[in-house]
């Protein structure tokens, strides 16, 4: 193979990817059936919540293994490992929908929306939303419990998953950490773009690509060098990711996202975007920008504070960084010791990781 080979099935691995999810809850399903169908309808809400989706996760865990070993023959092992990320990425979402209050994900009612319907619905005593927060909390949790649980079974030898559960460990404790900064955050309705790529890199940038490279890659026995050398490609590609991703909360099709327009600014996010158009924007119009940000927002005023930004050339210099450190990502790449099939793919998901429009 040489580095040009970027042959690979995503369709088919997404698809195992999901089938490896779909197991593992089925499993849990039959442990909890004797607690009943409140516990089945939790379940049932756990196999919603990593319905579809991109597998970015679980992609870069995959190929950060391959970037160290050619064979294929543990296949199934590694797919359920890289399922694990998966399995964190949802539970974040729950959690962060909730802290959000976003009402949707993917098209669908977000979990704690979902709760507090059905609690609507059947007329049960107490407060239909104290009862949604209290059901996409405890799935959360059980979702970052059972990610847990899933690495350590994957199949895998247990002394190269003892390695990789060191990265998963970190990788936890980073994302939810950054979660508290971008609260924080916002609550103090500080915007310094420094600080928002702080934000940025630890509650997303690293655990979507850079710790999931890591963790494939630890499950292969890399070493000190090969690991090092994925930080050099994995965490300023999680940058642009996370990049591309603040463009798409402001301005992405509601069609395509499965979110409404503009839906960064009305949960207040004080994303590098945000912080850039206030930095470059006149004193009035920041001051337009900074009173609209975490408030619910008519379809005419997301238009306004979107012109603002707009004119700012936020979002210029916000693509000028996207291509800056992607550039850097495939330049590290190029000088990995990896495998040569690896680093074809690797390049290829680099490029829809960022380029993507959802």
């Amino acid at each position: 193979m040489t580095s040009a080979d970027t042959s690979w099935d995503d369709a088919a691995f997404r698809d195992a990817v999901q089938a490896a999810l779909d197991a593992f809850i089925d499993d849990q399903a039959r442990r909890l059936e004797p607690l009943g169908h409140d516990a089945a309808r939790l379940v049932e809400a756990a196999h919603r919540s990593v319905a579809g989706g991109k597998r970015f996760r679980a992609a870069f865990c995959y190929w950060g293994y391959h970037a160290v070993e050619e064979s294929t023959s543990d296949r199934a092992a590694v797919i359920k490992a890289a399922a694990a990320l998966e399995l964190l990425h949802a539970s974040a979402l729950v959690h962060d929908d909730y802290m959000d209050a976003s009402d949707t994900r993917r098209g669908r009612p977000a979990t704690h929306k979902a709760f507090e319907a059905f609690h609507r619905e059947h007329g049960w005593d107490g407060d239909p939303e104290q009862y949604g927060a209290a059901a996409a909390i405890l799935l959360g949790d059980l979702l970052l419990s059972w990610s847990d649980e899933m690495l350590r079974t994957c199949g895998l030898d247990q002394d190269v998953v003892r390695a990789a559960l060191d990265f998963f460990d970190t990788t936890r404790s980073e994302v939810i950490a950054g979660q508290f900064l971008d609260v924080s955050v916002q609550a103090r309705g500080e915007s310094d773009v420094d600080v928002a790529m702080r934000v940025l890199r630890y509650k997303s940038a690293k655990y979507s690509i850079e710790r999931p490279l890591h963790v494939g890659a630890a499950l292969a026995g890399a070493d000190a060098d090969t690991l090092e050398a994925l930080t050099g490609f994995g965490l300023p590609l999680g940058e642009a990711f996370q990049l591309r991703d603040d463009l798409l909360g402001v301005f992405g099709d509601p069609m395509v996202t499965g979110k409404p327009a503009g839906d960064d600014l009305s949960e207040g996010k004080r994303t590098v975007l945000v912080a850039l158009a206030l930095e470059r924007s006149s004193t009035e119009q920041a001051a337009l920008l900074d009173r609209g940000l975490g408030t619910a927002l008519r379809p005419d005023e997301v238009r306004e504070l979107q012109r603002v930004i707009e004119d700012s050339g936020a979002p210029v210099e916000v693509e000028k960084m996207i291509g800056e450190l992607t550039d850097r990502a495939l330049t590290a790449l190029e000088r990995a010791p990896i495998t040569a099939h690896a680093r074809g793919v690797l390049g290829t998901l680099a490029m829809a990781a960022t380029q993507r429009v959802v």
